[in-house]
């Protein structure tokens, strides 16, 4: 059984038709990448996975649990955590406490006994704090812990976000465009941590990203859609030489064969594509 199964999901806004019927599958432990065109409607999947729309029709389940229903919060609560295109930081925050606020599904401490500190609050605290450190060591940035989010360079500010998602020990990471803004160089070094973050924590990526040869070196199994519906599916060879995808990406003149699509760049605007209905 996958550990995401999405069956015949439309989103609308108003007349607009952001996702059509699609149907995705993402099997226990892989790596997969979702890909496409600007507007294409792969961060709209994300934000139906992770409960901040509400989609018009078809169902999602997360290791066999309907997601119908559920709120933002129990979504995490279930295994499933998520970074975003623009890093979404609390920047008057310290890099420890951005990880702390993550953990805040997983901790059980109440009102009553977090006013009165007490012991099994005060160990519950020890504890987050010593699996956010774990967690910032990995990453590499365990010596920024005491330091304002706001104060980092973007790219230290993308580790902290993804720390934020690690730390509450997903079965599913959703990374929506983790290599936006990195060099070459970070890029490469993006696809070796993530491919450390399913080794060391055992979870699920579900990946959106611009980035050709980050997708195709890193991904196991590959989605792509445009205006919302999907195209093709399958490994990253059979991807790089699919017609219906080269199109997509270089327009309707590229030749049989062609694959410089994967250098395609760019952000993904779920209603700039999005199609009438």
């Amino acid at each position: 059984m996958s550990l995401l199964a999405i069956e015949g999901l439309t989103v609308k806004f108003g007349g607009l038709v952001a996702v059509n019927d699609l149907s995705l599958a993402v099997e226990q432990g892989a790596i997969h990448g979702l890909i496409g065109p600007n507007g294409a409607g792969k961060s709209t999947v994300f934000n139906c996975i992770s409960r901040f729309y509400k989609p018009s029709a078809g169902t999602m389940h997360f290791d066999g649990r309907n997601l119908a229903g559920l709120e933002p919060h129990q979504i995490i609560g279930l295994g499933i955590a998520r970074t975003f295109q623009n890093v979404e930081l609390f920047r008057r925050l310290t890099v420890l406490d951005n990880l702390l606020i993550g953990l805040h599904s997983r901790t059980g401490g109440g009102v009553v006994s977090g006013a009165f500190l007490l012991p099994g609050v005060r160990r519950e605290e020890r504890q987050a704090r010593a699996r956010a450190m774990e967690v910032l060591d990995f990453l590499g940035i365990g010596h920024l812990a005491n330091q304002s989010a706001a104060g980092l360079p973007y790219g230290q500010q993308k580790l902290v976000e993804l720390g934020r998602a690690l730390v509450s020990q997903p079965k599913l990471l959703l990374l929506d465009e983790p290599a936006a803004g990195m060099n070459n160089q970070e890029t490469a070094e993006l696809g070796g941590l993530i491919r450390q973050i399913r080794q060391s924590f055992g979870a699920t990526v579900l990946l959106v990203e611009h980035d050709m040869s980050l997708v195709m070196s890193l991904c196991e199994q590959i989605t792509v859609v445009n205006f919302g519906r999907k195209i093709a599916e399958g490994r990253p060879r059979e991807i790089q030489q699919n017609q219906a995808v080269i199109e997509a990406y270089l327009g309707e003149e590229a030749g049989p064969g062609e694959a410089h699509f994967r250098d395609a760049q760019g952000e993904d605007r779920p209603e700039r594509g999005a199609q009438r209905a």
